[in-house]
């Protein structure tokens, strides 16, 4: 396949990028897109390689690539764009440290473990909504709105407010899709900005009367003097984000997986704790951040090609997750693969996925409960699924599915 930016963004390959993957893993590693000074990281070895040098490859998240008016591509300054601020994942140590230890202690297993009744009874309830239902529209129906229910729990959010939750997380992923045009991003931008408002009003409200949840977390941290009050609104932002995106790409992207496989399907009905490793290999053939930038923090190199201080790279974990030089067969979905968790489907090293644990417990009740109603689901052949067009995420927009209850 030739290396060439059609390659990168024509719908076709939007929809299944492996193929291009592939070239790019064999003929050049460390891809410059043709025009941007901006680069492409395709194998284990240079991602891992890119992972463990923080101090030439910063986190955060100056440029990044959109459509040009050409159709091509082009890279965008973030400044001014209300996502920007350098915190958790598009932050360097120490800010990064500080944030990730205010959010990890409200995702420690005892807490997951306390989060489970409530999961399963939300996971319960959006499929009874659905059943007798010959046909259902899952990303609507559970993938999309369970998730941001979570995150606003686990936030001290609204509950009401999960809908519009949503669509905020997904307009900004939108901002890194890839696929935007200069037009598209300021509207984008503007819905970041309403995002960020909404967020401060809620920050506002929680300040009165702080919560045992993430808001009061922040506040308290703010008030000791530990966290800068500019830093919460954009961490916040990211949470919501993130913790809606990567859990209903995951949970729609397994699903297509059952119903295009019904004797893997029935498998799984048969023996639930076969969930655990199907879940692995969803994440790792399907990652549902395709992958993540880094930054050139000063002139340097990465497998051989020059890197000019400030030039993105895009570290494409959906690559490297299917790189034989580390999964044998790295094409199939292998439910006894040795290691099954060493996979880049929530990134790796200091960025690793902060909600990792709950996304896998939420795929692996959300998963059980679909299974054990149902006794056999397909895709539904007058109205096939479709693909949201980016090279950043990996998420349904619609699967349609034929279901037949129990």
């Amino acid at each position: 396949m030739q290396l060439e930016i059609r390659a990168l963004t024509a719908p076709e390959q939007l929809d299944d990028p492996y193929p291009f993957y592939a070239a790019l893993r064999s003929q050049a590693p460390v891809w410059e897109v043709p025009g941007t000074g901006a680069y492409l990281v395709s194998t284990w070895e240079r991602v891992e390689e890119a992972l463990a040098r923080p101090a030439d490859f910063s986190s955060i998240l100056e440029s990044l690539l959109i459509r040009s008016d050409d159709g091509g591509l082009e890279r965008f300054s973030m400044a001014g764009v209300a996502t920007a601020p350098d915190v958790l994942a598009t932050a360097d140590d120490p800010e990064h440290a500080l944030h990730r230890g205010l959010v990890q202690p409200l995702l420690k297993a005892s807490r997951l473990e306390a989060l489970e009744p409530w999961l399963a009874e939300r996971a319960a309830a959006l499929i009874a909504a659905q059943a007798g239902r010959a046909r259902i529209e899952w990303t609507g129906a559970l993938a999309n709105p369970l998730p941001m229910q979570l995150v606003a729990k686990l936030l001290g959010l609204p509950p009401a407010d999960a809908p519009r939750l949503v669509q905020w997380a997904f307009e900004g992923t939108e901002l890194l899709s890839g696929t935007a045009d200069r037009t598209r991003m300021a509207e984008l931008a503007r819905a970041a900005a309403e995002n960020a408002a909404y967020l401060l009003q809620q920050l506002a409200a929680a300040r009165r009367r702080p919560g045992d949840d993430l808001l009061g977390a922040l506040v308290r941290a703010v008030d000791a003097g530990r966290l800068p009050e500019k830093d919460v609104v954009p961490m916040l932002v990211q949470l919501t984000g993130a913790g809606g995106e990567s859990t209903a790409g995951l949970l729609g992207n397994a699903v297509r997986r059952l119903a295009d496989e019904p004797e893997l399907q029935a498998r799984l009905r048969g023996d639930p704790r076969a969930l655990e490793p199907f879940v692995e290999e969803v994440l790792r053939l399907e990652s549902p951040f395709r992958g993540h930038y880094r930054m050139a923090a000063r002139d340097t190199q990465l497998g051989g090609v020059a890197l000019a201080r400030g030039a993105p790279l895009l570290l494409l974990w959906a690559s490297a997750n299917r790189d034989p030089a580390v999964f044998p067969d790295p094409d199939r979905l292998d439910l006894a693969r040795p290691r099954a968790t060493a996979h880049l489907g929530f990134g790796r090293g200091l960025h690793f996925c902060v909600g990792a644990a709950l996304a896998r417990l939420e795929a692996k009740i959300a998963l059980g409960a679909l299974l054990a109603r149902t006794s056999h689901f397909e895709l539904d052949p007058e109205d096939p699924p479709a693909w949201v067009p980016s090279f950043f995420v990996r998420r349904h927009a619609r699967l349609p599915l034929c279901i037949a209850w129990r």
